[in-house]
């Protein structure tokens, strides 16, 4: 999975993570207290499984939230996530890893998940196991493939992680259909997302999430995309602080690097890596994949 798509899962996953626990928890407003928020030990997370010397880009994508119940006391369950985007025959003991490293440092119940966002159909690690003389460790864990949900489910919910998912989905078809074809399958799903009786914020997010996760062989058809999306949700009018700021750097120039940013988008993760984050230009352009004068160059553009 390409590292801008790394960090659209975890910004999904932070942007939508209510929505995350009604989607698998049918009783999730019974079992969990929503109003004391949640808390991302995304630090926390980085103590445990340090990155690789000199290598600040994460090695996967995950999520390690504090979720509080109603349960009377002030217990709290530790929700582990995983994304995968590829194959990983490494995957369930590093599930199994997570756990007890996890387990270790809090001692706190844990649930996890594993959503693959990979295409193959075949790669499904569902437990981890292992024995000798008479010892054996077994460990399971939920896991969800999006490759295998059912479109028609998944349109019907108004459920904001399901239009994600929805979404993800699209995107993993980019090897199957042409650039116009997804072109019109990516439009109509946002027509529909904006019918959807969702809280206007949760669509925004959403949508966010379907611009920037799609990829188009051909650029001048992710520029088609952008307007005619701007042009459905009136963006102009309802524009926030978060596209406000995107658009002026943009406008701004950025002269240096630009045909590679708009390769990939790297103008927009780039700013919102800027923006939303404390990372260092050295580890934003390590993540981005781009020159540190580029990152630099767009944080200049921001302060003027």
């Amino acid at each position: 999975m390409k590292r801008n798509d790394d960090i659209l899962w975890k910004a999904a996953l932070e942007d939508l993570f209510d929505d995350f626990l009604r989607f698998f928890y049918a009783d999730a407003d019974d079992l969990f207290d929503f109003e004391k928020g949640f808390q991302y030990l995304d630090k926390e997370l980085e103590q445990l499984f340090p990155p690789d010397a000199g290598n600040y880009a994460p090695r996967y994508v995950d999520k390690l939230v504090k979720v509080f119940t109603k349960n009377g006391v002030e217990e709290w369950v530790l929700i582990h996530v995983e994304v995968q985007g590829y194959t990983d025959h490494d995957f369930a003991k590093r599930m199994f890893q997570y756990y007890y490293r996890i387990l270790d440092q809090y001692d706190k119940p844990i649930t996890a998940f594993a959503i693959f966002a990979d295409t193959g159909r075949n790669f499904h690690p569902r437990f981890y196991e292992r024995e000798f003389l008479g010892t054996k460790v077994f460990y399971s864990y939920n896991t969800f493939k999006i490759i295998d949900q059912d479109d028609n489910e998944l349109e019907a919910s108004n459920n904001p992680f399901a239009m994600a998912v929805l979404s993800a989905k699209l995107a993993l078809s980019r090897n199957s259909v042409s650039d116009q074809q997804l072109f019109d399958l990516a439009y109509d799903l946002a027509k529909r997302l904006l019918g959807k009786k969702m809280p206007k914020e949760k669509i925004r997010k959403v949508m966010n999430f379907l611009r920037y996760y799609l990829r188009f062989e051909n650029h001048e058809m992710f520029v088609k995309f952008e307007q005619e999306i701007a042009v459905l949700t009136q963006k102009s009018i309802t524009m926030g602080i978060e596209e406000f700021l995107l658009e002026r750097a943009e406008r701004q120039g950025i002269a240096k690097g630009r045909e590679e940013a708009r390769e990939e988008g790297q103008v927009k993760v780039v700013t919102k890596l800027i923006i939303q984050s404390v990372l260092s230009d050295e580890q934003i352009a390590n993540i981005a994949d781009t020159s540190v004068n580029f990152v630099k160059s767009i944080r200049d553009g921001l302060k003027k």
